[in-house]
C-alpha cells in the first residue's frame, strides 16, 4: 500500500517540527521546507500528494505560491491546504477559489490536522480514479485506424464538430457507428451534457413511445408512477436513436413531430415538454429501400439524413485490422490482469486473410477470447481458430457439416485438438486448461473420435 507524502511550508520551526511529528506518527511521509521557493523547488525534486502550506510567508507569500502550483499538471499536482495564524474568512474564500481543498487556523489542534489531512487525501485519490476512469472510457472510445476511410471519417468529424446539425450513420452490424455516435458527441458543444442511447430494436413497440416520451402514472396498465423519457433526459444533450429502421411507424410519426417542433407529450400527459436535443440516429439497413418497402416514412429520412456518417466494414479497411487487434489485447489483458500478449506475423497474415462479417465486434470478441483462454505470450496462428477468409465467404458451416450438432461436435474437436496440440498431447494438462475433469475430457476425446495420441 502506497504511504501518502506530505510537504510542510512554514516558516516558523516550531510549527514544522510539531506538524510532522504528528503526522509521521500517524503513518505519513512528511518533509518541511520555509519558504514558497523552496516548496516549488522541492516539488520539481520529488512527487508530493499533499502540501500543508502557511499564507504569510517570507518572499512569495501562501496565495501566490498556490497560484504557482495549479500550474502543475493534474496527475502529479498535490492537494493543497492553506494554513495561516490570522485566518479571515476572505482569505479562505480566496484560497478556494485559488484550489485549496480547506483553511486551517493557527493554533492548530491534532484532531483538526488529522481530519483534514485525510479528507484531503481522499478527495484526491477520488480525483484521480475519476481521471482515470474518464481517460479509460476515452480510450474505450478511441476512433482506431489508418486506413483511407477512416482518415476521411475523421475529417468529417472535424468539419462539423461545431454544428448542431442531425446526423444519420449507415454502416453493417459491428462496424461501431454507437463509436461515432459518441465522437460525434464529445467533439460538439453539447459534450459536457447528456449522451442518451435508445436501441430501437431492443425496445418491444408497445414500449418504445413511453422510453422515448416518458409516461404519466396510470396512463396504461403497468404504469405505477411517472416515468422520465429518454428525450427528456437528452435535454440539452445528444439523444442517439440506434437501429432507428427498426422504429414502428406509429412512433416514427411521434418522432418526426418532437424533431420538427422540439417538444413532445408523454404518454398520459396533457401538457408539452420543450426541450433542446440534437439527435443523432444509425441504422445498418438501407432506409430509401425501407421507403419504398413503406417501413419507413419519408418526411423522417430527411429530417435525420442532413449529415450522413458510412462506417466502412472491416473488410473494406483491412489494412487496420493490426492497430485494431493489438488495440484490444491491451484493453483485455489490463481488464483481466493477464500479461501482455504478442501476436505473430502468422496470426497478423490470418487475421487480414479473414473477411470479418461481424466486422469490428468480431474482431473485438475474439481478442478477448485469446486473453481468456490462451495462456500464452506469443499468439500464433493455431490460437485463433480462425477459417480462412476465402473459406468463410465460399462454404457455409451447414454446407460443411450437415445439423447443429455436427457443427458444435466439429468446433469442440477442433478446440479440443488445438489444446492439445499447445500442451503437447498432455490430457491432464488439456483438460485443466479446458475447465474439465480429466476423465470427462477422456470421454468426450472419444465421442468425437481423438485418440490421446493425437
Amino acid at each position: 500500500m502506497k504511504i501518502a507524502r506530505i510537504l510542510i511550508v512554514d516558516d516558523e520551526p516550531g510549527i514544522r517540527q510539531s506538524l510532522a511529528g504528528v503526522l509521521d506518527d500517524e503513518g505519513y511521509q512528511t518533509h518541511a521546507v520555509a519558504s514558497g521557493e523552496e516548496c516549488l523547488d522541492e516539488l520539481t525534486r520529488s512527487s508530493y500528494d499533499l502540501v500543508l502550506l502557511d499564507v504569510w510567508l517570507p518572499g512569495m507569500d501562501g496565495l501566490e505560491t498556490l497560484t504557482r502550483l495549479q500550474e502543475i499538471p493534474f496527475a502529479s499536482r498535490p492537494m493543497v491546504v492553506i494554513i495561516s495564524g490570522h485566518g479571515t474568512i476572505e482569505t479562505a474564500v480566496k484560497a478556494t477559489k485559488l484550489g485549496a481543498f480547506d483553511f486551517l487556523e493557527k493554533p492548530l489542534t491534532i484532531e483538526k490536522v488529522s481530519v483534514v489531512v485525510k479528507n484531503a487525501l481522499q478527495q484526491r485519490k477520488l480525483e484521480l480514479e475519476l481521471e482515470r476512469f474518464k481517460e479509460d472510457g476515452k480510450s474505450r472510445l478511441q476512433i482506431i485506424g489508418d486506413s483511407v476511410p477512416m482518415k476521411a471519417l475523421r475529417q468529417q468529424l472535424a468539419l462539423m464538430a461545431a454544428t448542431n446539425g442531425r446526423v444519420l450513420i449507415y454502416g453493417e452490424s459491428g462496424t461501431g457507428k454507437e463509436l461515432v455516435a459518441h465522437a460525434i458527441h464529445s467533439s460538439s458543444a453539447r459534450a459536457s451534457e447528456a449522451f442518451v442511447e435508445v436501441n430501437c430494436a431492443a425496445i418491444p413497440e408497445d414500449l418504445i413511445e413511453s422510453e422515448l416520451f416518458g409516461h404519466r402514472k396510470g396512463s396504461f396498465p403497468g404504469a405505477l408512477e411517472d416515468k422520465t423519457g429518454k428525450l427528456q433526459k437528452a435535454d440539452g444533450g445528444t439523444l442517439f436513436l440506434d437501429e432507428v429502421g427498426d422504429m414502428s411507424l406509429k412512433t416514427q410519426a411521434k418522432v418526426l413531430r418532437s424533431l420538427d417542433e422540439q417538444r413532445f407529450e408523454p404518454v398520459g400527459a396533457e401538457t408539452s415538454i420543450q426541450v433542446d436535443v440534437r439527435v443523432v440516429a444509425a441504422t445498418n439497413k438501407n432506409l430509401e429501400e425501407e421507403i419504398e418497402r413503406g417501413n419507413f416514412r419519408e418526411d423522417l429520412f430527411y429530417r435525420l439524413n442532413v449529415i450522413p456518417f458510412h462506417v466502412p466494414p472491416l473488410r473494406e479497411r483491412i489494412e487496420d485490422v493490426p492497430l485494431l487487434a493489438n488495440h484490444f489485447l491491451r484493453e483485455f489483458t489490463m481488464a483481466y490482469g493477464r500479461r501482455p500478449k504478442e501476436l505473430t506475423p502468422e496470426a497478423y497474415a490470418v487475421l487480414q486473410d479473414h473477411r470479418w462479417p461481424g466486422n469490428v465486434r468480431e474482431l473485438r470478441n475474439l481478442m478477448e477470447r485469446i486473453v481468456i483462454m490462451n495462456p500464452q505470450v506469443r499468439v500464433d496462428a493455431r490460437h485463433l481458430l480462425l477459417n480462412n477468409g476465402k473459406r468463410n465467404v465460399i462454404e457455409r458451416p451447414a454446407e460443411r457439416f450437415g445439423s447443429l450438432h455436427d457443427v458444435r461436435a466439429a468446433a469442440e474437436r477442433e478446440y479440443i485438438l488445438k489444446t492439445l496440440d499447445e500442451t503437447k498431447g498432455n490430457v491432464t494438462k488439456t483438460a485443466e486448461l479446458l475447465g474439465l475433469e480429466r476423465s470427462n475430457l477422456y470421454r468426450k476425446m472419444k465421442t468425437l473420435g481423438i485418440a490421446p495420441k493425437e
